[in-house]
């Protein structure tokens, strides 16, 4: 049910640089795959923040990590990607499977001990919970690794989920 499909696991009411890593861990997580465009990347910006990127090395410290962007620039998400040492995936063509399902077989892992991190539901927690990942919403990300404060495409998002009940008002 559309419903089902739109309900993140996760509602985290911050951008990814403050996703608390151990509560994934404790609850059974033991990879992840990001989003790019907005959860590690600020719009229109190369670079990370720095809040973002120490997030990053920490969270690759402690277990496997995949980049997945429905941005079809390989030298931008590449970019990222290469600095961090991570693999990654470009035109993914969230919220299809077929990207995810690949990245699946790569990490040999259950779906329900890999979380989907990213910025949209109807692309990243959409594509998560049609493959039975732990799904997590963030905020987006501004150039200083903080939620922004406005965010037009999401708050629409967040107001059609409601809609059709999925996420709570």
């Amino acid at each position: 049910m559309l419903r089902d499909l739109l309900t993140p696991d996760w509602l985290l009411g911050t951008s990814l640089a403050h996703l608390p890593l151990q509560k994934l861990v404790d609850r059974g997580i033991r990879a992840l795959v990001l989003d790019v465009d907005r959860t590690l990347l600020p719009r229109r910006q190369a670079t990370m923040p720095v809040q973002a990127e120490v997030w990053l090395r920490h969270a690759r410290e402690r277990m496997p990590l995949h980049l997945l962007s429905n941005n079809p620039s390989r030298r931008r998400i590449g970019a990222v990607a290469d600095t961090m040492g991570l693999p990654y995936t470009t035109s993914a063509g969230k919220p299809r499977r077929a990207a995810l399902r690949k990245v699946l077989q790569d990490l040999a892992l259950p779906p329900a001990q890999v979380a989907l991190v990213g910025d949209r539901l109807f692309t990243d927690v959409l594509v998560g919970n049609r493959m039975g990942l732990f799904t997590v919403l963030v905020k987006p990300i501004d150039p200083d690794g903080e939620p922004c404060r406005q965010d037009r495409l999401q708050n629409l998002e967040l107001r059609m989920a409601r809609w059709v009940g999925s996420v709570p008002g």
